[in-house]
């Protein structure tokens, strides 16, 4: 995609050119089946193999990009309803560690991503033109809405190409 720069951090450059599609909607609903069908081809053996000491297993991604995607349509509803109240980050590493994902089947793991996709693409279909332009701050810089929206299925994309480089 390519967005002015002052619309975001250049650290989330890589995940802004793994973007679906031009049009975050569409982007959005072509990942949500994409995604399930990817995890759902996923030996089951391999869920909760991590290919180093100290990093993530499959299951703990899947758990990240739901709460990464939480975290960012939150921001995104934030910063489209012009609330200018800057928005702290988060350390990812806590929340894998905090969230159970190895207790959890893929199929519970699953329904969650769709369950939240489902709003993501919800709130994205209600914006306005204009709301998609709309700047924030998150993380201690500048972040538009719609990048937001690339982000969010770039991140995913990310994170499926990692898988599938060190993982399968």
């Amino acid at each position: 995609m390519q967005l002015p720069q002052e619309e975001f951090n250049p650290y989330y450059l890589p995940y802004i050119n793994l973007a679906t599609s031009s049009d975050i909607v569409s982007g959005l609903k072509q990942n949500l089946s994409s995604v399930v069908a990817f995890y759902m081809s996923i030996p089951k053996e391999k869920l909760e193999y991590a290919y180093a000491e100290g990093k993530w297993t499959i299951k703990d991604i899947l758990l990240h990009v739901i709460d990464t995607e939480r975290v960012f349509a939150y921001r995104a509803m934030r910063v489209a309803r012009h609330d200018k109240t800057a928005l702290a980050g988060f350390e990812q590493d806590d929340y894998v560690e905090a969230g159970n994902a190895v207790n959890r089947s893929i199929e519970s793991l699953l329904s969650e991503y769709k369950a939240v996709r489902s709003a993501t693409i919800s709130l994205f279909e209600s914006f306005a033109d204009k709301s998609l332009t709309s700047i924030g701050t998150a993380s201690g810089s500048p972040v538009s809405t719609r990048a937001i929206g690339y982000i969010i299925t770039g991140h995913e994309n990310h994170h499926n190409n990692v898988i599938k480089e060190r993982y399968l």
